[in-house]
Order: structure tokens, then C-alpha cells, then sequence
């Protein structure tokens, strides 16, 4: 068990809600924790460092990743960036699809949004290993959208729309320093289409647990899936797909053989190969065959 935390500083009151999906992942999956706390400390150091309070709380922070860390031991999670990276990753997107099917099969509820809403956080998270990808921006953007809007629909009597219809209008702003603020412009309800950090409620959603079992494969597309396998009551076109004409050049080997790919390479190159899978799934040939071609560069030439 990590050692208590100081009281939390007002500075740092954007940093409540990954703390507290830390506190409540300690249990359940300790490498959550950790890399939650870790973006707190992170993130809390640029915030502020140097004041009396937030010294004593970043210490007492630091306590508890040290202990944690202990507790892990050899976990390959911890001591290779590149498998706690697809850790986050792959269960933040459970948590993602799982709410994703419920929106989609007209299903709100407290449990849906707390996971949307999580995922959100876990994707915050991912930004300790660098810059997060197009894809899992947009992931976070929807997940923080879709906990937002349906909260606020529930809130106000009104049944929300399933799935991404609406959100056109939403714009992102990452200003502040853990988390985003989503504006429609002419929205009915102001309050149904802001979302301001911290100002999801922590009494409601405290210790909601996913149901096990019920989250969707962790694999996805590069976009937000339109097929998540559950039945709803929105009915989805076909999409013509534009499929990408492949560069020949892909295929041209190097004559010289002096093409040195780095262990770096090779994980963009797995990570293509499992966006274009993923994509597969859900019949988005495109998209698959963008990442295929991208992983394909790679390996002949050393560039993308």
C-alpha cells in the first residue's frame, strides 16, 4: 500500500481526478496507479514547484511512486517504456470501447460515463512517454466530449444522442495544463457542452466499478470505431472507401544493404501493424492500407 498523500494543494486541483483514478487502480491494476501518479508529478511540477505546500505534497508524491515501484519489482511494465506504453494504451481503449458500446446500443448510465470519462484521464497519462498520437488525441477528445455531454443531458431530463453525432462543433483547448475545454457554439444547455478539468463530479462517480468482462477488445482503428460489434439504433451508411493507391517505391529493397533500423523503428513499424489490424476489424481498408504502407517505408528504407 503506497503511503498517504498530503493534502492537495489548490494549485494542483486539475490533477484531483488522476490521483483519484490512481488511489482507486491500486488494487486493481498497480501499473494504472503508477503511471497516473507519475503524470501527476510530472505535471505538477510544471505547475509549481517551488511553494511550501506543493513541495511537501510533490514529496509525499514522490514517496509513493518510489513505493509502488518497489511493490512492482521487475514488472517488464515499469522497466520498459515500450510495454507500459501499450499497457496504458490497451486499457484505456477497453474502457473506451466499453463505454463506446453502451453509447452506441442507447445504454446511459453512471458506469458508461465514469469510463469514458477514465479512459480520458489514462490517456492524459500516456503523455509521460512523449507526445500522444493523432489517433489517441482524438480519443481523448471524444472520450472527454462524450462523459461531459451525457452527464449533463442526464443532469438536465434530456436523453442524449448516441455516438458522435454533434460533436462537429466542439472545439479543443489544452491551455490548461491536465485537461480540455469543449465549446459548441450555440449549444441550448452551456453547461452540456463545457467541460472545465475538475468539474466532473467526484461524489458521484467515486468507486464505480466497470463490470468484468465487459469491456470490448482492446484492439482498434485509427479512428472512433463505427462498428463496435453492439447493435444500436443508429443506422450507419456505407462509406465508399478511397483506397490509397501503394507507392511502388515501398517495395524497391536498398541495393547497398546499409539500411540500419533502430529498436525505435521497429516498434513504429509493430504499431502501424496493429492500427492497420485493427483498422481490418471494423472493414476500414483505407486505413489499413495507409499504416501497412507507412510500416512497409520503414523497414525498406529507414524513413517514414
Amino acid at each position: 500500500m503506497a503511503a498517504p498523500a498530503a493534502p492537495l494543494p489548490p494549485q494542483f486541483k486539475c490533477l484531483q481526478h488522476h490521483l483519484r483514478t490512481a488511489q482507486e487502480h491500486e488494487k486493481r491494476d498497480s501499473v494504472v496507479a503508477y503511471y497516473c501518479r507519475l503524470y501527476a508529478m510530472q505535471t505538477g511540477m510544471k505547475i509549481d514547484s517551488k511553494s511550501p505546500e506543493c513541495r511537501k505534497f510533490l514529496s509525499k508524491l514522490m514517496d509513493q511512486l518510489e513505493s509502488l515501484k518497489k511493490q512492482l519489482g521487475d514488472s517488464e511494465s515499469i522497466t520498459n517504456e515500450v510495454v507500459g506504453n501499450a499497457h496504458m494504451e490497451n486499457y484505456a481503449l477497453k474502457m473506451f470501447l466499453y463505454a463506446d458500446n453502451e453509447d452506441r446500443s442507447g445504454r446511459f448510465h453512471k458506469n458508461m460515463i465514469k469510463s469514458f470519462y477514465t479512459a480520458s484521464l489514462l490517456l492524459d497519462a500516456m503523455s509521460v512517454f512523449g507526445a500522444l498520437t493523432e489517433e489517441n488525441l482524438h480519443y481523448r477528445k471524444y472520450a472527454r466530449w462524450k462523459a461531459t455531454y451525457i452527464h449533463n443531458c442526464l443532469k438536465n431530463g434530456e436523453t442524449p444522442q448516441a455516438g458522435p453525432v454533434g460533436m462537429e462543433g466542439y472545439a479543443e483547448d489544452d491551455s490548461e495544463e491536465g485537461g480540455s475545454a469543449f465549446q459548441a457554439p450555440g449549444s441550448p444547455h452551456p453547461s452540456s457542452s463545457t467541460f472545465v478539468p475538475g468539474s466532473m463530479p467526484s461524489n458521484n462517480y467515486t468507486g464505480i466499478q466497470i463490470p468484468p468482462g465487459a469491456h470490448a477488445p482492446a484492439n482498434t482503428p485509427a479512428e472512433v470505431p463505427h462498428n463496435t460489434g453492439v447493435e444500436s439504433t443508429t443506422v450507419v451508411q456505407p462509406v465508399p472507401q478511397n483506397i490509397p493507391a501503394v507507392d511502388p517505391s515501398v517495395y524497391i529493397a536498398t541495393s547497398k544493404g546499409d539500411i540500419r533500423l533502430t529498436p525505435e523503428d521497429f516498434t513504429r513499424a509493430q504499431k502501424y501493424c496493429k492500427y492497420a489490424g485493427s483498422a481490418l476489424q471494423y472493414e476500414d481498408v483505407s486505413t489499413a492500407v495507409q499504416n501497412l504502407q507507412k510500416a512497409l517505408k520503414l523497414l525498406t528504407t529507414g524513413r517514414e
